[in-house]
């Protein structure tokens, strides 16, 4: 392949990608040759792709000294470099709404969602790196991803966080502030970074993508007011204006209480993308009709979480009956099975909601959702239980609760040590993995080279399905079905 000049080779590809012209060769090489530095114009390259022509200009920018060597100085350079083929926020919306009007909303979504991935906002090559494999389970088919997309941040990177005086702004990473802003050590960058904004029931809001997404279309819908998460009637009514306004994509919310909830609490937001999750496949285990609401096919879902399922055609029926069993659920106690309303003045009970179009017709899902502890579960009693974090610690969140598990960093490295203990080799085996690994070797005669990868694969996802038992609040056994069943009946249902 032949060496062409990197600084050119890159201007190319932002006048053929981006808003620039000919004309602004000029302009381009030397705002260029100023962020990467100079003798950059003689280095040359093999590459043809615009992120790998980034990445070299910013080794190059870090070898002379432009910027620090940390990760998120390199991705602030980084960004920068793949503004000069990202619209500005008003022609990207522009011309989303241009599209979506004149020719269709599938069409306006995939260009808004080619655009960020095309400039690097969605960071493909990392994404990649991601373990991911699907396991068969009693429950369907769940998904287990070990997540190596976010890079660890390094010492260097911690020591200069450190030193930083806090900024306070933006004041989350959901605000709409966050759209072009440089970032710095402690915070990411969002130079390439575009928001669309619409209107939901009058207010607006803003889609836009994960950087880090966990499956297909990966994408958020933020409240352009730093408010905090809340579940209400609105919600329901929010997650089904969005499916109609997105074709294709479903929604959701995580909860809205510590322990049940997600990992930003503090600023009002739903995820949604174009993938079909394992509880969307699952079946209605057990038929019901609320009162009041005939119209409105419902059910259990045969799930390892509690939940209610509820399709329709009447966009207003099925949020006044989720808001009926929402307002139930946050009210209701059953001591006989450990569920309890409040305790010292604190709430435990919300719902994990979940919207999506199925056969021309609306559905939502209501995942029943409790944050107690107790002093054998000090993390949660509907929480992963001790006996299996040592593979998930972590909050079950909106993505685990349809069942999509997304394990630690750690576990590459520590399960290829389970393997050699379970091939007799000389391993490091963490401590914490022993009993699990043990049980694993009883349960299986023959464990070889060949198949210990398969197994430690099917043995993940039954962790999974039992952590989220866990953190079901009814129970798939006779007690749970009752309790439930005595749930449905407080809301009200016709026998």
């Amino acid at each position: 392949m032949d060496d062409k000049l990197l600084l050119d080779t890159f201007i190319k590809q932002v006048i053929e990608q981006g808003n620039y012209t000919e004309l602004d060769r000029n302009y381009l090489y030397n705002r260029i040759l100023n962020l990467v530095g100079e003798g950059v114009e003689k280095l040359t390259t093999t590459k043809n792709e615009i992120i790998d022509l980034k990445n070299e200009l910013v080794e190059y920018a870090v070898q002379h000294g432009k910027v620090g060597e940390t990760l998120n100085e390199k991705d602030c350079l980084g960004a920068e470099l793949m503004n000069f083929i990202t619209p500005l926020p008003s022609k990207v919306n522009q011309d989303f709404w241009q599209t979506y009007q004149q020719n269709s909303p599938e069409e306006a979504i995939q260009n808004f969602y080619d655009l960020s991935k095309r400039n690097d906002y969605i960071k493909t090559k990392a994404i990649a790196k991601n373990i991911y494999f699907p396991v068969e389970t009693s429950y369907g088919q769940l998904e287990i991803t070990i997540n190596l997309s976010k890079p660890e941040k390094d010492p260097k990177q911690i020591a200069l966080a450190k030193k930083m005086k806090a900024s306070g702004y933006p004041l989350c990473q959901l605000c709409m502030e966050n759209e072009g802003y440089q970032g710095r050590v402690n915070y990411p960058a969002r130079a390439n970074h575009r928001i669309i904004r619409f209107d939901l029931d009058d207010k607006q809001w803003g889609f836009q993508y994960s950087p880090y997404a966990y499956f297909n279309e990966h994408c958020i819908f933020l409240d352009t007011i730093h408010e905090p998460m809340e579940i209400t009637k609105q919600t329901f009514n929010n997650l089904l204006g969005i499916i109609e306004q997105f074709p294709g994509y479903f929604v959701g919310s995580n909860a809205d209480l510590p322990i049940v909830g997600g990992s930003i609490l503090t600023h009002e937001h739903y995820q949604g993308g174009r993938h079909t999750f394992a509880m969307e496949k699952a079946p209605i285990e057990t038929e019901l009709k609320f009162a009041g609401y005939e119209d409105i096919q419902a059910g259990i879902v045969k799930w390892p979480m509690s939940v209610i399922r509820l399709r329709g055609n009447s966009k207003e029926d099925l949020v006044d009956l989720a808001d009926k069993i929402l307002k139930t659920w946050r009210g209701y106690s059953d001591e006989k099975v450990s569920v309890l309303a409040e305790s010292n003045g604190e709430k435990h009970h919300t719902i994990t909601p979940i919207a999506r179009k199925r056969d021309g017709q609306l559905e939502l899902d209501l995942v029943l959702r409790d944050n107690q502890t107790s002093e054998q579960y000090p993390d949660g009693i509907y929480h992963p239980h001790p006996d299996v974090q040592h593979i998930k610690k972590e909050n079950i969140g909106l993505i685990e609760v349809m069942g999509l598990a997304i394990l630690p960093p750690r576990l590459k490295g520590e399960l290829q040590e389970v393997e050699k203990y379970l091939l007799g080799q000389e391993n490091k085996m963490e401590e914490y993995h022993q009993v699990w690994a043990d049980d694993i070797k009883q349960k299986y005669s023959d464990i070889n080279q060949d198949n210990v990868d398969t197994i430690i694969h099917q043995e993940l996802g039954r962790v999974f399905a039992r952590v989220l038992e866990d953190a079901g609040v009814y129970k798939h056994d006779d007690t749970g079905r009752m309790a439930f069943k005595r749930f449905v009946e407080e809301v009200g249902i016709v026998d």
